[in-house]
């Protein structure tokens, strides 16, 4: 009966385990489309992230350069106990007398409490800052948007080269099967006394030449894996089923290089970025100017103050004083630092306009790089794709004949071999185009797929 029991609970524990499983193998292997993965690194990249806090963080540095141009209000106390009255000289002395006689007035405890207003009228320099502060957030902004081509370019390579090896992968296998049945057939023959020993060598070392590559793709597709995970926010052991396919359209139509170099200029950030770096060299040469012009504010205070005995504040009085006026500061000389403010920041402003012009000139080999590298692997592509399809039917023709008793093993293996390859090499041309339209979308500043 125990043993009954003992029966049946380990069945219901091998029930649960297998019904966990599929669970959690579901939970850690997701279906994803190349979409979804950009989708879900422009919400989730640790990278996007930090750009977004920095969008948040200059628009507060704004914010508090606006204040600047607000009243500030304050209020201020005190409590001061003399333990000598303070000293009042020159009382009941004359011009003559060598002495100043003095006197001690006053409570031993003063209390006091001032509300203080500050309002700026006129000061050039806070108008400037909050200029500059402005364009800087439109800076940070900009960051963002190159952060995310970059990233949204690295999640369509990551994607594509996934895809890429696991064809790769499949093509190994498919090869590995192909030389593990020639080697059968081999050994089946040399038993039979109707082969050479040298066949099924040359078949014997064929396979375990392709063994090794077969760990090393299933090693680069787990690395894959785990950069793909952390570009989209995910932990690295999340798996992956990719639902996109390679995808190659013969008929795309090649942009110009006049057209491409265009479109870099108005949409990509960073260049976006160079130009109003110069906007905001120009608002820093206005911000050294207006060092020099006068600040003008309204100011205003009310104050209590009141002074006692032996704190006997219900018998104290509590004048008040109340003013209201205009404050200037007039600044007249600073050891020549505003010259060289500004002439600093003519410097700078040069530098950027040097900046941009070498960055437009870069940019025009890079144009030209890319779509050379476009051009040549769409064409590459076609030439691979013939190939492929003649080693396959070489492969066909040869293994009828070898089945047949016409060709020889060795013609078997080369065709094999010569299949294989051709299809390596058309996965190769696929990746080498997919991966130049995505640098050409980078190039010109494309976030999308």
């Amino acid at each position: 009966m125990k043993n009954h029991i003992q029966y049946l609970k380990t069945k219901v524990l091998w029930l649960v385990i297998l019904a966990i499983v599929p669970i959690l193998s579901k939970a850690q292997n997701q279906q994803l489309s190349l979409q979804e993965a950009i989708e879900k690194a422009r919400v989730y990249n640790r990278d996007l992230r930090i750009d977004s806090l920095n969008i948040a963080k200059s628009a507060r540095e704004t914010a508090i350069t606006k204040g600047l141009l607000l009243p500030s209000i304050s209020a201020t106390g005190q409590f001061q106990r003399y333990f000598q009255r303070p000293v009042f000289f020159g009382l009941n002395s004359t011009s003559n007398s060598e002495g100043i006689s003095y006197s001690r007035f006053g409570g031993q405890e003063i209390t006091g409490a001032q509300v203080t207003l500050a309002q700026p009228l006129y000061n050039a320099g806070a108008k400037h800052e909050i200029q500059r502060r402005r364009l800087l957030e439109k800076q940070s902004r900009l960051f963002h948007q190159e952060r995310e081509v970059d990233v949204v370019a690295r999640v369509r390579q990551n994607y594509v080269q996934l895809l890429v090896l696991n064809e790769r992968l499949k093509l190994q296998k498919e090869s590995i099967s192909r030389n593990q049945k020639a080697l059968a057939d081999s050994r089946s023959l040399l038993a039979q006394g109707r082969a050479l020993r040298v066949d099924t060598l040359r078949a014997y070392t064929s396979v375990r030449n392709l063994e090794p590559d077969v760990l090393r793709l299933t090693y680069a597709l787990q690395i894959s894996q785990q950069q793909l995970s952390i570009l989209i926010g995910n932990s690295p052991e999340t798996q992956y089923n990719l639902t996109d396919s390679l995808r190659f359209n013969a008929a795309d139509s090649l942009p110009t290089e006049s057209g491409t170099f265009r479109t870099s200029l108005v949409h990509r950030p960073d260049f976006q970025i160079l130009n109003l770096n110069k906007d905001i060299n120009d608002k820093q040469i206005e911000l050294y100017k207006s060092a020099r012009l006068p600040v003008v504010s309204f100011v205003s205070q009310y104050q209590i103050q009141t002074q006692t005995n032996g704190l006997r504040y219900d018998q104290a009085g509590y004048p008040p004083v109340f003013y209201a006026g205009i404050q200037f500061a007039i600044p007249l000389f600073s050891g020549m630092q505003h010259v060289n403010k500004i002439a600093m920041g003519k410097i700078e402003r040069q530098q950027s306009d040097l900046i941009y012009e070498n960055a437009q000139e870069q940019l025009k080999t890079e144009v030209k790089q890319v779509l050379a590298s476009l051009y040549e692997t769409s064409q590459r592509i076609k030439t691979q794709q013939n190939v492929s399809e003649t080693a396959e039917l070489s492969y066909s023709i040869t293994k009828y004949r070898y089945e047949k008793g016409v060709a020889s093993r060795l013609e078997l293996t080369d065709a094999e071999f010569a299949l294989t390859t051709a299809k390596s090499n058309y996965l190769e041309a696929v990746f080498d185009y997919l991966s130049a339209k995505i640098e050409l979308d980078r190039t010109m500043g494309k976030a999308e797929n």
